[in-house]
């Protein structure tokens, strides 16, 4: 008899929540979100679980974009049925994750992400015995089912503590995310140190909402960020990769930078990146600054964009002095260059795994800058032909707009490009009285001198 309840206590349907808390209820009459505005699929999944008995609402960030008016990303539903129960209701629904289980349930290309009330963890004993936490705090497991209450205590910011139901189109809301929506502030549930603690990424995730949304960072929520960023290095490399997409691919990643820089994140996400950009501020801050510009107006546009150039961009700044160290070792120019791209593009893929998918055009387009200068005979018309070539130019003008001197490099492919074919010869022919001095000066005993920032531009 004690058995069944030691473990009915330690089953992961205990509640923890010792004090309830009554929830704002805002009326169709006292909001301004229209269920027609809702995912068809997503009322389907909260109308099917109430209908077999269970609690369930649409929640989170779909909620808090729609009351400003923005069109959501994706639909999530919050429910008291467990993984395994909300499975046995739609034959199109997958149970995934360890760490955080949830369920799947797909709808053509639109998946509904759907998860279990959970609780907060609260007992330290309890935790360390069941490897719920690390030692620095971080959870390792989020199992723990409670309460609706329960719920909305454990999630990260109040704004997206917020549930809808559609049937009544009413929105609870347990955490004041109402108010803090209409006053445009960042604020996390609970002590913001041990949550954090808990989940280092929240304070990456608290920029990125900062930036996204164009809020700022409620002061007590603010106040221990640059003191915990460092516990982001000991997140999984493959998860930081991901959070980084999210960070510079949400259309205001100029914004997220310069709240990056401010709260000190910056440098456990991209060290050597960090320590080129102490070093020179200008060139560095110019290049990635003017980099994050660009892919903010072609996601505004509708363009595709890439992570390899992004990355690219991101890291080039830490290439010149890696390069000029093993020049300084007395290793020729372009396998300087070559062995410091690959032990920079190693380095950070401990901190951020980029995919080979990535990684490889990203050292491509750092490639064309070698062969960008090499233009005599039907070289130039083999580089317009690589598929890189586009990506290598692009970079090259970003190299430019950021200080850097290629001798007009950029302004002469600019005019390759839209010349005819007589035109084209011509320029090719205008570089012999370039090279002619260049081989004058080198027989007088001194080797050309490079462009500024460079790295080793090959002649």
């Amino acid at each position: 008899m004690l058995k069944k309840l030691f473990q009915s206590f330690r089953s992961p349907l205990r509640r923890f929540s010792p004090q309830r808390r009554t929830p704002e209820i805002l009326t169709s009459r006292q909001h301004a979100l229209p269920r027609a505005k809702l995912s068809r699929n997503a009322v389907n999944v909260v109308e099917r679980l109430q209908q077999a008995g269970y609690e369930a609402y649409v929640v989170g960030g779909c909620v808090r974009d729609l009351l400003l008016e923005m069109t959501p990303k994706d639909f999530d539903v919050a429910t008291s049925a467990t993984p395994e129960q909300v499975r046995a209701e739609f034959r199109n629904a997958r149970v995934i994750g360890r760490r955080f289980k949830l369920v799947h349930v797909h709808f053509g290309r639109e998946i509904i992400e759907v998860a279990t009330f959970r609780a907060q963890h609260l007992e330290e004993e309890d935790d360390a015995q069941h490897g719920a936490r690390n030692e620095s705090g971080r959870i390792l497991r989020d199992n723990v089912y409670g309460s609706l209450e329960d719920d909305a205590q454990r999630r990260d910011f109040t704004i997206n503590a917020l549930y809808y139901d559609p049937s009544s189109e009413r929105i609870l809301d347990h955490t004041h995310g109402v108010h803090d929506i209409r006053n445009r502030l960042i604020r996390l549930i609970g002590d913001p140190e041990l949550r954090y603690q808990e989940d280092p990424v929240r304070m990456l995730r608290a920029v990125r909402f900062a930036a996204k949304l164009d809020f700022e960072i409620e002061r007590y929520s603010a106040e221990p960020i640059r003191r915990l960023a460092p516990l982001l290095r000991d997140i999984p490399s493959a998860r930081l990769f991901d959070e980084v997409i999210k960070l510079f691919l949400g259309g205001r990643a100029e914004r997220t930078f310069e709240l990056l820089l401010e709260y000190d994140l910056f440098a456990p996400l991209f060290p050597a990146s960090a320590a080129a950009l102490a070093e020179d501020p200008d060139y560095a801050g110019d290049l990635i600054r003017q980099a994050l510009i660009n892919t903010d107006e072609r996601i505004h546009q509708g363009k595709p964009v890439t992570p390899a150039f992004l990355f690219a961009a991101l890291l080039w700044p830490a290439l010149p002095a890696r390069v000029k160290l093993l020049q300084d070792r007395g290793m020729p120019p372009i396998p300087a260059m070559h062995e410091a791209a690959h032990d920079i593009v190693w380095e950070q893929c401990q901190r951020t795994a980029i995919p080979k998918r990535f990684s490889i055009p990203m050292r491509e387009i750092w490639d064309m800058q070698e062969r960008l200068p090499r233009r005599h005979g039907r070289r130039a018309d083999q580089l317009l032909e690589s598929p890189r070539f586009r990506a290598g130019y692009d970079f090259l003008l970003l190299r430019e707009s950021a200080g850097e001197e290629t001798d007009g490099l950029g302004d002469w492919w600019t005019d390759y490009q839209e010349a005819d074919e007589q035109g084209r010869r011509a320029l090719i022919r205008s570089l012999s009285g370039k090279d002619d001095e260049s081989s004058r000066k080198r027989r007088r005993g001194g080797r050309r001198k490079r462009p500024s920032g460079t790295g080793a531009s090959a002649e």
